[in-house]
């Protein structure tokens, strides 16, 4: 394997022609411009001509997501749930694959972490997109009512009832 600073020339193609990523600073790492939270994927040569997508996406805790205190038994229960559905990642990409995620609980943020390996560069980028929207989704699905929220939570919940009001699909 390469190191990831080193990825493939059709890797960075892939992700400059998606519309959903950025290039990200020195080396490569993308970050999605479509979610509200931070999404970065990291591409990296792997095996037999194969590009392997490191996911990372970072949300708030539901404590650090609403504006008064939340108690420690509906943020514990908030995680729990969210750490199940989350881990269920596999039905949403291109390619039918396995994923083994990791969910990791800071003071104030949950990271999700997860990789996968295709030989196509724009499926790989693709699914590393739908990866990223389906923690987004996963985590507004979660959102506990009688919250008020502010920061990505906020913008999302009031997406969310504008295109209800409007009967809309996102």
């Amino acid at each position: 394997m390469s190191d990831t600073t080193d990825a493939p020339d059709r890797a960075r193609r892939a992700f400059s022609d998606h519309g959903s990523f950025e290039a990200a600073g020195e080396g490569d790492r993308y970050v999605s411009t479509s979610t509200a939270f931070d999404g970065v994927v990291t591409p990296a040569a792997a095996e037999d001509g194969q590009l392997r997508f490191d996911v990372t996406v970072t949300v708030p805790t539901l404590g650090a997501a609403a504006t008064e205190g939340v108690a420690d038994v509906v943020e514990d229960g908030w995680f729990d749930a969210f750490e199940r559905r989350v881990v269920d990642v596999g039905g949403v990409t291109r390619k039918s694959r396995e994923f083994d995620v990791d969910v990791t609980r800071h003071e104030e943020t949950v990271v999700v972490e997860t990789s996968l390996v295709d030989i196509n560069e724009r499926r790989g980028v693709d699914d590393a997109a739908a990866v990223i929207d389906f923690v987004e989704g996963t985590y507004v699905q979660g959102i506990v009512p009688g919250y008020e929220y502010e920061g990505p939570a906020a913008s999302l919940l009031s997406k969310a009832r504008r295109q209800g009001k409007s009967g809309g699909v996102p």
